[in-house]
Formats: C-alpha cells, structure tokens, sequence
C-alpha cells in the first residue's frame, strides 16, 4: 500500500462519549466569494455589501452551506477519522443558528453520540455531532453526520 495513511483510529478505538476540538479557521471574503462562484449562489446577503447593511445581520455573511464544508474539512484536520473512513453516510438534524461573518475563526467539536457495528461485523457506524463554534463560543451550527468505518484488520 506504499503510501497509504495508517489510521489513527479504528471501529473499536472510538467511544461513546468521546469528544474532539478542530484547529480554527478564520472565513474571510475570498472563501464567501469563492463559494458564490463555486455554487452559483449569488444571493446579496452573501455578495452585497450595501444590500447586506440593511439585513438583519448589517453585513454580508457566508453561506450556510459554506460553513457545513468548512467544517468537513475542520474535522479531516483531526486525523481521526480519514485513514478508516468507508463512507459519509447523511447529514442529519442540521441546523443553522447564527450566522458566520467575513472574519470569524471558527472550529468544531465533535461528540461521539453512539456507535453500533453493521451486520457484517467489520464495519461500524458512528453517529457524530458536530457543532460549528464561533470565536466568541457561539454556536452558529449544529448537526449529526454518521460516518461508516473500518474495523481493525484480524
């Protein structure tokens, strides 16, 4: 397998209970941007200023959906997850509760709410909830994104 990534954790390393904290990440205007174009999302609460001053929010924010893929990409920082990863199996319970503006730092904590084997018994189910966090340890999201694992090799 040459240079294939060993993993941190199997199946059985995880617990429930356990809980993990993502490195930061500050959004700015280019990934807000970026993601307009990327999506084709244009909205003005994300791309206009002057419309965005007279939100409810006063200025322009990113995309709700920005914020989930940021924080797919927070969690491979872990390390945990990536090596023994069969599949992403849904987004679950998902919830927008503030917004996320041009300069915040934003990381994820992870929980492992439960984990239960496949009928096969060499893969495992683990039920994650995620919460986006603000610098200021506002929740801006939250939701469950169950994830299909290796077991350890016999």
């Amino acid at each position: 397998m040459g240079n294939a990534v060993k993993p941190a954790y199997w199946f059985e390393d995880f617990e429930v209970g356990d809980t993990f904290t993502t490195p930061g990440r500050t959004v700015g205007l280019a990934e807000i941007a970026t993601f307009a174009g990327l999506s084709g999302d244009y909205n003005p609460i994300h791309t206009n200023a002057e419309f965005a001053k007279d939100s409810p929010f006063g200025q322009r924010i990113a995309h709700g959906v920005l914020g989930m893929s940021v924080v797919t990409g927070l969690v491979t920082r872990l390390g945990v997850f990536e090596a023994s990863t069969i599949a992403l199996l849904g987004i679950e319970e998902w919830r927008f509760t503030g917004p996320v503006f041009d300069g915040d730092t934003i990381r994820v904590e992870v929980l492992i709410e439960d984990k239960r084997l496949t009928s096969d018994g060499r893969r495992g189910v683990l039920r994650r909830r995620y919460r986006l966090v603000n610098q200021r340890d506002e929740v801006v999201q939250e939701g469950v994104m169950p994830l299909l694992v290796k077991c350890r090799p016999e």
